[in-house]
């Protein structure tokens, strides 16, 4: 199947993700991956997004849009692939259409996950990284052993800035105002799914199954 997986920052998108990407057999592509795996080559696109990157400015649409349809033209995106982060724009959206459709294929489901802004929050400021193998843990539901330790390394576990409760209310309101169009351009095209994302991990995977087994009947 080829998927767009959307999710704001909290969601759970990058678990639910691996979870796809391992029962469906297909290659989770996120923005960052692209981009990097881009850079790293060398190419002619690659170099572009490098340009932006290091100086830690956005990437151009015209730009990312290059550095996706070079992911999949790769032969392990032949059979299916899952996009994370990509489109973000209805611009990106309508320029992945004609990609995909020049190989006669096109994007089987939409698979949105909504959580309640103040659960998001909660997450994001319950988040923690280790500050030596870089491991994430979540207060809430997937804490240490042992307080402010990482179970893997035992180095100190850190809030990032982007965590902290006034950045993440902030890159929250962004993300709802810059993917709201995007809600619109799939549900008028009849494939994208709400998904309950503020259940526990297995559930709201149970969710995504169910509802990507439907879609292929």
């Amino acid at each position: 199947m080829r998927i767009v997986l959307f999710g704001a920052p909290g969601s759970g998108k990058g678990t639910q993700a691996e979870f796809i990407s391992r029962d469906q057999g297909i290659p989770h592509i996120s923005t960052g991956d692209m981009l990097r795996e881009a850079a790293r080559n060398g190419t002619e696109v690659g170099l572009k997004a490098r340009s932006f990157m290091d100086r830690g400015a956005l990437v151009p649409d015209q730009v990312m849009i290059e550095v996706v349809a070079q992911r999949l033209e790769k032969d392990d995106a032949n059979k299916g692939f899952l996009l994370d982060g990509f489109p973000r724009t209805v611009e990106q959206a309508e320029k992945l259409d004609d990609i995909l459709k020049l190989r006669g294929t096109g994007i089987d489901a939409v698979l949105w996950l909504e959580v309640d802004d103040r659960e998001l929050v909660k997450r994001l400021t319950s988040r923690r990284i280790c500050s030596g193998c870089g491991a994430i843990y979540n207060l809430l539901f997937q804490a240490p052993i042992t307080p402010g330790r990482c179970d893997k390394c035992g180095s100190s576990l850190d809030q990032r800035v982007d965590d902290q409760q006034a950045t993440a209310q902030k890159r929250l309101e962004v993300y709802q105002q810059q993917t709201s169009p995007l809600k619109d351009y799939y549900l008028s095209r009849g494939i994208l799914k709400k998904i309950d994302g503020a259940k526990s991990p297995d559930e709201v995977y149970s969710s995504l199954k169910e509802t990507l087994r439907s879609g292929r009947k």
